[in-house]
């Protein structure tokens, strides 16, 4: 998907785009086409998918969600996004990518005001209290994501507290903080064809 969309999407140093810029195909490099103005706000959402992991009725139902919020429709999908537990997760450093995140989330290694949390879209909200599960504190994989999280660069609306092992939420996540691959206007556009 990285070399198709022509963006490093992916998180890994071994990113398929750095090795070959150019589309993926048989018949080798040939340049990028000339998009239509479609085709581009496609390309668009398929990179807010792909970085974050969503699957195609997933990110259509977060983006109706945004539409119906008053303000703006773009800053609202992107706060949308950033609320997911996966992403919670992945922006505090527990994971290497959003991918790794979810499937933590999915094995039940985090509770979310004390209680297990198991689903990867669960929305969070201001105050919430993200901790590790009893049982994976003393994984040897969080050990290390421990003494790591302390040089990470937390966001500002996250809080994490090394000594309790756990993180807050202090407010909303804003979304002019947050670094984007993806054009939102495109994105609204795409979806206001409808």
């Amino acid at each position: 998907m990285c070399r198709r969309l022509g963006v490093k999407l992916c998180q890994s140093d071994k990113c398929p785009l750095g090795r070959r810029n150019y589309p993926p195909g048989v018949h080798g490099p040939k340049g990028r086409q000339r998009q239509t103005e479609y085709g581009m706000q496609l390309a668009e959402k398929q990179k807010a998918k792909v970085s974050y992991n969503v699957l195609e009725k997933q990110f259509r139902l977060i983006f109706e969600r945004a539409a119906k919020t008053s303000g703006d429709v773009g800053q609202n999908l992107v706060v949308l996004l950033e609320r997911r537990l996966d992403n919670v997760i992945y922006r505090l450093g527990f994971a290497g990518s959003r991918a790794q995140a979810r499937q933590l989330v999915n094995h039940g290694h985090f509770l979310v005001n004390g209680q297990k949390i198991n689903i990867p879209s669960y929305a969070v909200t201001a105050g919430d209290i993200i901790g590790l599960h009893s049982h994976s504190a003393d994984n040897k994989y969080f050990k290390q994501q421990l003494g790591k999280l302390k040089a990470a660069a937390i966001p500002g609306w996250l809080y994490f507290d090394s000594s309790k092992k756990e993180a807050k939420v202090l407010s909303a996540p804003q979304s002019s903080g947050v670094e984007q691959l993806f054009d939102v206007q495109a994105i609204t556009e795409y979806y206001s064809r409808r």
